[in-house]
């Protein structure tokens, strides 16, 4: 049964800008947000907190939103377990943003991240789908996280696929003839390096919890301390058994809309959207001063 929000949920903790693979500025996604009645945000960009660190900077928070520095870490399983593409995916909410030890590790994401964008662009080009001059138009610097969203959107813009989904399912996905394997970070470190800047690292949209408790057990001793039950695509019963998971080992619950922007709008993808309130209180309590308050 799908998810029908009571009313519209005042917390997204799970979202992506144009510093990784979403289509929005950070300060857009932020009004947007606001505007269809967030009060509590995190910005989870793949590998870089940058999107966090330009709205702080400008002073772009709006009245009555508080915006809570976040992350996305695609985690490499390397035994054979049966994930989807070997990946867990972690989420990470209230690291300090200064904390120099956390950036260089996801410097180093990142710049795997490029290596892999640069050698999907490669492969492309090999089959006979050059979208060098489509790559070439977008701007980026040693902050953004670009990833295979971006490459989809390039494909599109080039005519070889009608939407990231085509993509995706034809040319860039698992086993497809664009692939290249990620590199990077395991979860023990991910969930390591998150802790160690003082945040809390979070299992991301795992649908399969309650059939991979054992997987989840392991990760929370090596310091998981959430799970992701309120997903924007779950429906109402995969919210209960996740929460069920959730409950049953200590977990904090969150959510999001894992919004990027290739389907509509952010008011769209938040109007399926429902995180309890509570859940945003007891993130708040936990980050601390790792929160950022818009003006009153």
């Amino acid at each position: 049964m799908v998810v029908v929000p009571p009313a519209p949920s005042s917390v997204d903790l799970h979202t992506h800008t144009a510093r990784s693979d979403g289509v929005l500025a950070p300060a857009q996604l932020v009004t947007d947000a606001a505007a269809a009645g967030v009060r509590m945000l995190a910005l989870t960009d793949h590998d870089t907190l940058a999107g966090y660190r330009d709205v702080t900077a400008a002073g772009a928070i709006p009245a009555g939103l508080t915006l809570i520095p976040g992350v996305e870490i695609n985690a490499i399983v390397t035994r054979d377990v049966g994930l989807w593409e070997g990946e867990l995916h972690i989420l990470g909410f209230g690291m300090d943003p200064d904390d120099a030890a956390f950036e260089d590790a996801l410097a180093r994401q990142r710049t795997r991240r490029r290596e892999r964008f640069r050698q999907t662009v490669d492969r492309l080009r090999q089959i006979g789908l050059p979208i060098d001059a489509q790559v070439a138009s977008i701007a980026s610097t040693d902050d953004d996280a670009m990833g295979r969203p971006t490459v989809a959107r390039a494909l599109m813009a080039a005519g070889y696929a009608s939407s990231v989904e085509d993509a995706f399912r034809r040319l860039l996905g698992y086993g497809c003839p664009a692939s290249v394997p990620r590199e990077g970070l395991g979860p023990a470190d991910a969930i390591a390096a998150i802790t160690a800047a003082g945040g809390i690292a979070v299992l991301a949209h795992f649908s399969e919890a309650p059939d991979r408790v054992q997987i989840i057990s392991e990760l929370v001793d090596q310091g998981l301390g959430g799970l992701e039950v309120y997903y924007r695509t779950f429906d109402s019963a995969t919210v209960e058994r996740v929460g069920g998971v959730a409950r049953s080992l200590g977990l904090l619950p969150t959510g999001g809309t894992d919004y990027h922007g290739d389907l509509g709008s952010y008011a769209e993808s938040h109007a399926a959207l429902w995180v309890p309130p509570e859940v945003g209180s007891t993130i708040l309590e936990r980050v601390g001063s790792g929160g950022t308050l818009g003006v009153p």
